[in-house]
């Protein structure tokens, strides 16, 4: 790690890392580098300086009125030399560097890994790090440049978002379910029907269907099954143990071929929004823009409802 005690910017790297981090520990793992290089590094930049950068204690780091004043000033540099770096490659036309990238754990796996392995092969000096898990990851702690996230987004000044279509959850069941209990009629018939829910938290989550006067609600239901997997659901249900509210992008293939029938296809069902986010920023990394285009580019027709 000798060469980060020699390089000034390194050290400014390192310092900054660690003033939006809190700690040498995540600040280290954001750039990929040991705990110790990082504390190193701060600690040189500390000796050349001759000042006081962080007040630290066991369980926090935090900015000393000398570290505030600095980090401000090397915040904006840095920056602007990532803007120049990133201007060099759009100029070149070349992706570069690396990307991570975050994104529900089914939807992850059936629609953007395919597409992050074309991009693979169109860029071979774009290194991607993809985490399909659905918790949400956070941007600065978990080092995230893109997220993929399903449901309505809270207000916030410093991420930009775009919406990639809406989700149409869609009511189903295996034919050998309907031909052992029938098919449901309307909305009060699921109540007599084995119900399969998504779990979150311990709590299932409601199935939002219009009511008689068209208005979306969540019928009371007490789901026979539960689980916290969209896959688990979608096997259970063409293995014929109930009904399931689902995405319709999990299920097409499966209701085009008779695998699963689509029961009250004449009720309102809920269309749950899909967004790609970043973080703000005065230049947009051109790897980031690229992806993004991308994303924009293949995932809106995956979601359309069939004409």
């Amino acid at each position: 790690m000798e060469p980060i005690a020699n390089d000034r910017l390194a050290g400014v790297s390192a310092f900054v890392a660690s003033a939006e981090a809190g700690s040498f520990a995540q600040a280290a793992e954001r750039l990929g580098l040991t705990r110790s290089a990082v504390g190193k590094a701060v600690a040189r930049l500390e000796e050349r300086l001759g000042a006081r950068l962080f007040v630290r204690t066991t369980r926090s780091l935090g900015l000393t009125e000398d570290g505030q004043m600095f980090y401000e000033r090397c915040a904006q540099a840095l920056e602007d030399l990532d803007a120049a770096r990133h201007m060099l490659e759009a100029g070149r036309r070349e992706v570069v560097g690396r990307l991570r990238i975050s994104a529900p754990v089914v939807f992850g796996r059936h629609h953007v890994a395919p597409l992050l392995l074309e991009l693979a092969q169109l860029h071979p000096r774009l290194r991607i790090e993809a985490s399909f898990t659905d918790r949400q990851l956070d941007f600065a702690d978990d080092g995230i440049d893109l997220a993929i996230r399903s449901g309505e987004l809270s207000d916030s000044d410093w991420l930009v978002a775009r919406r990639l279509g809406m989700q149409t959850m869609v009511l189903c069941a295996s034919p050998a379910y309907l031909q052992a209990h029938g098919a449901p009629r309307s909305v009060a018939d699921l109540a007599g029907h084995r119900c399969i829910a998504y779990m979150r938290s311990g709590r299932a989550a409601p199935w939002r269907l219009a009511g008689e006067d068209g208005s979306l609600a969540a019928p009371v239901l007490e789901p026979t099954l539960g689980f916290d997997d969209i896959e688990t659901i979608a096997t259970a249900t063409l293995q014929g143990a109930g009904l399931a509210h689902m995405p319709l992008w999990r299920v097409r293939s499966a209701l085009d071929s008779g695998a699963l029938v689509r029961l009250l296809p004449d009720v309102p069902a809920a269309r749950i929004p899909l967004h790609v986010l970043w973080p703000r920023t005065r230049f947009l990394p051109y790897r980031l823009r690229v992806t993004i285009d991308a994303l924009l580019a293949a995932i809106p027709p995956l979601l359309q409802e069939p004409s």
